[in-house]
């Protein structure tokens, strides 16, 4: 009767430890951040000094090159008219319709072939003929098929996105273990629970693969849909800015491309590690560190 309250207090978790493990995560995911915000901070740092080393020596024009302090500072200026608000909120839908139009075409269509082999054999080289077919050599007749205005900018998006989540999703869907099926099926899973079991899970780090793939190459298109027949959007940002000779405009434009693009890829490694938490591997994980030992 006494050995039961000894084990309950043995299994207690203490409160120091609990205190001190918690300091050590949250100092581990500082030291985390710093890591990944160094890179960022030296290049803009190496860039305004190169900058400002222009201004004095004048190795070419230092208008053609403003330092970052000048941006910020120009760029202050410009977003209290509103204009780089309503062209992120611009790009940012467009770009989130059509990545969400293709990605969803594009998982269908492979769910399709996946099932059916004649459906692979008829599209396959298809794909293989058009595919290879740059955004910008299509925007002139998507103008000319959809018009000027929203509609063949998202499609232009949703096209550059469905062709490399389609192939991933394809080859995922083909590397999936064959003894994991027949695992399954001598368990007695149907054909559907195989494929929403089995097969889906075993596809989705390939999906998310072509997702990051051809979310750079719709940001390509966006800017270059934006820059041909577009009022808005930080491609116009960059036309407007050309055509007025604004060059401080122009690399406000560039950076807030590069950092828009930064966020979404962020979200899509956020959304990986969530959904694909289980997966562990590489180098890191198979050497062990060794620890320092104290003498």
């Amino acid at each position: 009767m006494n050995e039961v309250p000894n084990v309950l207090t043995k299994t207690k978790p203490a409160t120091g430890a609990t205190l001190l493990s918690t300091a050590k995560s949250s100092k581990k995911a500082d030291w985390s951040f710093l890591k990944s915000a160094l890179p960022y901070v030296l290049f803009f740092v190496a860039w305004e000094a190169f900058s400002r080393l222009n201004m004095r020596i004048e190795m070419f024009n230092p208008l053609f090159l403003p330092a970052p302090s000048t941006l910020v500072h120009d760029g202050w200026a410009l977003a209290k008219t509103g204009v780089i608000l309503d062209s992120i909120m611009a790009s940012s839908g467009r770009i989130l319709a059509g990545f969400a139009i293709g990605s969803v075409a594009a998982v269908m269509l492979a769910v399709l072939i996946s099932k059916f082999a004649t459906l692979e054999r008829w599209v396959s080289p298809i794909l293989t003929l058009i595919s290879p077919i740059p955004s910008l050599a299509l925007l002139p007749l998507f103008i000319i098929w959809f018009g000027i205005g929203e509609f063949p900018k998202i499609m232009l998006i949703a096209w550059t996105t469905f062709v490399p989540v389609l192939v991933n999703t394809v080859d995922g869907f083909k590397s999936v273990p064959s003894t994991l099926i027949r695992s399954a099926l001598s368990l007695g899973a149907s054909q559907r629970q195989v494929f929403t079991r089995v097969m889906i899970p075993s596809a989705v780090p390939n999906l998310l693969i072509g997702a990051q793939i051809s979310l750079g190459l719709s940001f390509s298109a966006l800017i270059v849909s934006e820059m041909m027949g577009a009022d808005s959007g930080l491609g116009y940002m960059i036309v407007d800015a050309r055509n007025y000779f604004k060059v401080t405009n122009m690399f406000v434009a560039i950076i807030l491309i590069g950092i828009e693009y930064s966020i979404f890829a962020m979200l899509l490694k956020l959304l990986e590690r969530r959904v694909l938490g289980w997966r562990k591997g590489g180098m890191g994980q198979a050497v062990e560190k060794a620890k320092p030992t104290r003498g």
